[in-house]
């Protein structure tokens, strides 16, 4: 059997231009920066290369070994989806409403320390991006812009303040007065530091505020002229919520991590505090019931973005099991480890009401400043889109657990299983 003739023709002029229309280059560096940047660990790459070495490894390090943080990612990817098919979602709604509020989309922005460090423009682009996008923006005890300065770059938009009850209390329950001044309608209770984590990288790097110089930042510092120039012209770096308190920065981290924290100071915040309370860090089921039952308004699974204790329980795992004991109607939040729109998604198909990002922000901002914020929010929200989309759901109340199946290496071993191993 003989195989077909290709008709040949001579090329056609018509044919040729429409091949030819050559895209027109932009000659802003920076949008062509972030267009490249197609996904979360693209913004990643981007801000590895435009930030010195101290201050990305203190965004993107962990605790120790790094264990946790690297078993929260795992537990994501190894997420398996079961689509519907023949189920249109042409059209989807990814609003909901979180703690009183509305929300654009499923996640807002953690807080974060330090912000200024990774560019210069720091919490301001956070909070004005997130009111952009209308998601709430969480301020950090230990950020470095004021809470008055973020309700002014977020004075339409939701803003949360994120608490660390101090050794000197007083400084703690004035932050808590200056938030609800502002007009702030969340608090963040943060419990999962009663000391500072063992952040290898940092020491590694002889991390300081601000940032030292020595022969190695010198060094490291040449190949990226614009941070330096960013941070010498302007305003100095320091903790905005914590500047009159005098000291060093090591003076105020310590002040800022009490070991002694108890029910009884979440009791006093309680009556301080007017609007939403969430605890944040809750890494037990029995603790997250207790706190439901004490009668808080939310309480976030987290286990500090794995900066805190090596080897703590992955907070996407422990999620089924938390909602299955406070109901679906408790509001549940879930962080640490989120780098795609699909994390999001899965963890609200498995009962969470709400999500947070912090270093997916980060590499944003350190890729490119508000700019950069905004490409972080946008890729995000694309992937939420398309994965329900995909999945055949048009609203987050259509995400069920039957959509997810959570493959995963680390098993616990049964009590079985151990009993005859001790033997």
């Amino acid at each position: 059997m003989t195989e077909p003739i290709t008709r040949r023709q001579l090329p056609v002029p018509a044919d040729l231009r429409e091949l030819m229309r050559f895209k027109r280059p932009d000659l802003n560096a920076t949008r062509r920066r972030l267009a490249s940047a197609l996904t979360i660990a693209d913004l990643r790459a981007v801000a590895q290369r435009r930030t010195p070495k101290a201050a990305f490894d203190y965004t993107d390090g962990a605790a120790e070994g790094e264990l946790s943080l690297a078993r929260a990612r795992r537990a994501f990817e190894e997420v398996e989806f079961h689509p519907s098919i023949l189920r249109p979602a042409e059209h989807v709604d990814t609003s909901l409403s979180v703690l009183g509020g509305a929300s654009a989309l499923p996640f807002g922005i953690a807080p974060t320390g330090f912000t200024r460090l990774m560019h210069t423009a720091g919490e301001r682009a956070g909070a004005s991006a997130a009111g952009a996008a209308g998601i709430p923006f969480t301020l950090s005890t230990l950020g470095t812009t004021s809470i008055e300065d973020v309700e002014a770059a977020n004075p339409r938009g939701r803003n949360w303040f994120q608490l660390y009850v101090m050794r000197d209390r007083e400084i703690s329950y004035g932050l808590v007065r200056r938030a609800a001044a502002a007009g702030f309608d969340t608090l963040l209770f943060t419990v999962d530091t009663p000391v500072a984590g063992a952040r290898l990288r940092d020491k590694r790097n002889g991390f300081s505020i601000p940032p030292q110089l020595t022969l190695g930042t010198v060094l490291n510092a040449l190949p990226r002229p614009w941070w330096w120039f960013d941070f010498l012209t302007t305003p100095k770096l320091e903790f905005a919520s914590l500047t009159s308190t005098g000291g060093t920065v090591g003076d105020l981290l310590d002040a800022a991590m009490d070991p002694t924290i108890s029910y009884d100071d979440l009791g006093v915040i309680r009556d301080l505090w007017p609007g939403k309370l969430v605890v944040k860090g809750v890494q037990t089921v029995g603790d997250a019931v207790r706190l439901i039952e004490a009668g808080v308004d939310g309480i976030v699974l987290s286990n500090h973005g794995g900066r805190q204790l090596d080897r703590a329980p992955v907070p996407f795992h422990l999620l089924p099991r938390v909602v299955r004991e406070v109901g679906r109607d408790a509001t549940v939040m879930v962080d640490t480890g989120i780098m795609h729109g699909a994390d999001i998604v899965a963890s609200m198909a498995l009962g969470a009401s709400f999500t947070l990002i912090g270093r997916a922000y980060l590499y944003g901002l350190m890729a490119g400043g508000r700019a950069g914020v905004d490409r972080a929010i946008a890729i995000l929200r694309d992937e939420i889109e398309r994965t329900m989309r995909l999945l055949g759901v048009s609203t987050l109340a259509g995400l069920e657990p039957s959509h997810v199946t959570q493959l995963t290496r680390l098993v616990p071993v049964s009590d079985a299983v151990r009993t005859a191993a001790e033997r």
